[in-house]
């Protein structure tokens, strides 16, 4: 009788144990409902993002632009008409920020972008479907395998002048200005000779073939990647700024040194 005793005491489980088996139960089906909420998320989120249509970017318009453009794209007093900007006009405005204005000035200046860049796709081909104009080039244009050399003289020849021989911009009349490049991507520095934002002119294949844009591209590019070899870039504004720099620090601290000088020897 007491080792029948002994061994029912011994085979008994401690209430500890079910507790334990519930929580790591519990632990599990929270963790397989969360992994599973995540990719239903993710999914969710794919597919919305890629189910922007033309209607989506005629909404987007109308809510966006048509207050200055018109809701036909024939333009009012605020704003000129999109008839024949096409799509990369489009996408070149709102993917730097430009679009929507936020207020009337000289020049439309770039700020934080406002549109997700599906939205933005979908607001391009809205507008190419009514006014159609130049749309996107081909992958080869933008690959940054250009002529650098042959780049960096046709930049100095039509660019430079506004731009900067380094890219780095400079003012124009009347408050407006052009803008750096040491940040574009090469489907807006193309965009932009193409549909000549702001005060660029137009580069048609008649001024600059599509070998020449991409050439200048490949320029833009590699200079991007590549940090000045001279030592201090002084914003790479030219003679002016490393004139001036000398001028002041250089030849400021030689006259504090004369200074220094002449106060020990007397």
């Amino acid at each position: 009788m007491a080792r029948e005793k002994k061994r029912r005491t011994s085979g008994r489980r401690s209430p500890l144990a079910a507790a334990a088996l519930i929580g790591i139960g519990l632990l599990l089906t929270g963790g397989v409902y969360a992994g599973a909420t995540a990719a239903m998320a993710a999914t969710t989120e794919t597919s919305a993002s890629t189910a922007l249509t033309v209607d989506d970017g005629e909404k987007l318009f109308q809510a966006n632009c048509a207050t200055c453009h018109g809701l036909e794209l024939q333009g009012t007093e605020a704003g000129p008409s999109l008839y024949g900007v096409g799509e990369l006009a489009v996408h070149f405005q709102v993917s730097t920020g430009r679009m929507p204005l936020q207020a009337q000035a000289p020049q439309a200046p770039q700020k934080p972008v406002q549109l997700t860049e599906e939205q933005t796709e979908a607001l391009a081909k809205y507008v190419q479907s009514v006014a159609p104009g130049p749309t996107y080039p081909t992958e080869r244009v933008l690959d940054g395998e250009g002529d650098v050399s042959a780049g960096a003289e046709l930049f100095r020849i039509n660019c430079a002048m506004c731009h900067n021989v380094a890219g780095a911009g400079g003012a124009l009349t009347e408050g407006k200005y052009a803008p750096n490049l040491h940040s574009t991507s090469a489907l807006n520095m193309y965009a932009a000779m193409v549909t000549g934002p702001q005060n660029m002119p137009v580069f048609s294949d008649m001024n600059l073939t599509a070998e020449d844009k991409r050439d200048i591209i490949s320029a833009l590019l590699y200079m991007q990647d590549n940090e000045s070899v001279g030592g201090f870039s002084l914003g790479s504004l030219g003679p002016v700024a490393e004139g001036l720099f000398i001028w002041i620090f250089g030849i400021g601290s030689l006259i504090a040194i004369t200074v220094w000088i002449t106060a020990k020897s007397n």
